[in-house]
This record gives structure tokens, sequence and C-alpha cells, in this order.
């Protein structure tokens, strides 16, 4: 079983991919070293965050598992500091399974958010389909999250007070276009083109009638009011928690 401790660059298999744990688990480390090291890994163990961010800086890690719960600092100001220097993926490790602390990290830059206890098969999985997409979410990954809204273009899902939420492709398509600008108002013929594939036309309700099966399914935003709001003449906005527009229209 290989856990490298070291804070620099090390690879005793250079054919496995090296993975960075920050995490005081001594016992969940051995069994995920165990487990991954057969699937192509290898596992860099830090227990803290400061020896984590340095082997972190040292570079050569292709993804880092962050526990949130660390002994000397929150996971998620180590991950800021991550961002500050580095694209590297990072899944987020926790106990703590409320929605704002996972909108919280992956608002932070995180690519996952996995909550404990989970089974090496499943991790697996999530690391896996991070390392397809790539970047963390700063930097082009699929992750958007607004609120208590989470959305994931890569696997086309949405997960709202953490509840899953099924949309059609094109209702997607349209919240995808508003959460990613909220608070920016999105033309009613962009929406039409993107979800719909057609110019709008005079009369034309398809985004409307997207926007309202949208209102149904995610509900009233965590402070009890609307979501989404129609701007006359012009389209529609997604609302930040406090942040509201002028010129506005009930719909």
């Amino acid at each position: 079983m290989d856990i490298s401790r070291s804070v620099k660059p090390s690879s005793p298999d250079a054919s496995k991919r090296p993975i960075l744990l920050i995490d005081d688990d001594q016992d969940m480390a051995e069994m995920l070293a165990e487990y991954l090291g057969p699937e192509g890994f290898i596992l860099h163990l830090a227990h803290t965050a400061e020896s984590g961010l340095d082997r972190a800086k040292a570079g050569g890690i292709v993804l880092i598992l962050l526990d949130v719960m660390l002994p000397d600092r929150d996971g998620f100001t180590v991950l800021q500091e991550i961002r500050q220097r580095s694209r590297v993926p990072v899944i987020m490790l926790t106990t703590r399974s409320a929605v704002g602390d996972k909108v919280a990290g992956l608002e932070a830059g995180a690519d996952d958010y996995v909550p404990k206890p989970f089974t090496p098969v499943e991790l697996l999985a999530r690391i896996r389909t991070v390392l397809r997409r790539g970047q963390p979410s700063r930097f082009g990954s699929s992750f958007v999250a607004v609120d208590d809204l989470i959305l994931d273009a890569g696997a086309r899902t949405v997960e709202c007070a953490g509840q899953n939420i099924q949309c059609t492709s094109a209702e997607f398509d349209v919240l995808h276009a508003l959460v990613s600008t909220a608070g920016q108002v999105v033309a009613r013929e962009h929406l039409t083109r993107l979800a719909l594939g057609r110019t709008a036309h005079a009369g034309d309700r398809g985004v409307d009638n997207l926007i309202s099966a949208l209102r149904k399914k995610l509900g009233p935003a965590p402070n009890g009011e609307e979501r989404l709001r129609a701007i006359r003449n012009t389209g529609y906005v997604y609302l930040r928690r406090s942040l509201r527009t002028t010129q506005e229209e009930s719909q």
C-alpha cells in the first residue's frame, strides 16, 4: 500500500496518477490507498491544512480530496488558498450535509462535494467524472451554484434545497442560462434560440411556458420570494437572494 506523506513531489510508481488527500482520518486514508492503487492512482496524505497546502504547492497532483473539518483550519479557507494559485480539481469531503455547506464549497471553486460516509466505489466514480471534466468550477467546470440551487451542465442535473429536480432538456438550458448570469437579464430571444432552436416570433410563449414549469418545480427562493422574474419587453432574470431589478412585471 502506497501512502506518501512527503511535502515534496514524489511518485513511487510513475504509471499511477497522484491524488492528494487532506484529511486527518488515518483509517480512511489507508482504506482509500488500498482501493485506489489498483485503479491507477497513488494517494499522497496530509493530516493538516498546512501540510496539505505545502504538498499542493509542490505540484504534480492530478486531484485533491479535501476534508471540510481539519484540525488546524477549515477546508473552505484551504480551498480558497488553493484556488489562488492552482486549477487542480478538488473534491470536498465532509460529514456535514447542509445545503449551504455544499453551495459554499462549489462557489469557492470545488468540483464536487461528497458527504461522509461514502463507499470507495462512489468516490472513485466521482474522481473519474471530475478528471474527465478537467477544470475546476471557476475555470470552466460545469458547476453553477446560487443560493440553494446547484446545476451541473456536464451531467445536466439540477439540485434544489438538496433535492434532485427532473427537468426537460429545454428547461435545463433556460435555467442554466439564467443561473449562470444570476442578477442579469437574459433576452427572451436568446433563451428561445438556446432552448428551442428557433427565432422568437410575436406571441411566442415557448420560453414563458418553460419558465412557468421551472417555477413550479423549484418553488420559491430560500427567503420565500420568487427566483425567476420577467422583465417587461426584455426577458427574464434569476434573482439572487436580496438582489432585485427595476422595470419588473409579474408573470
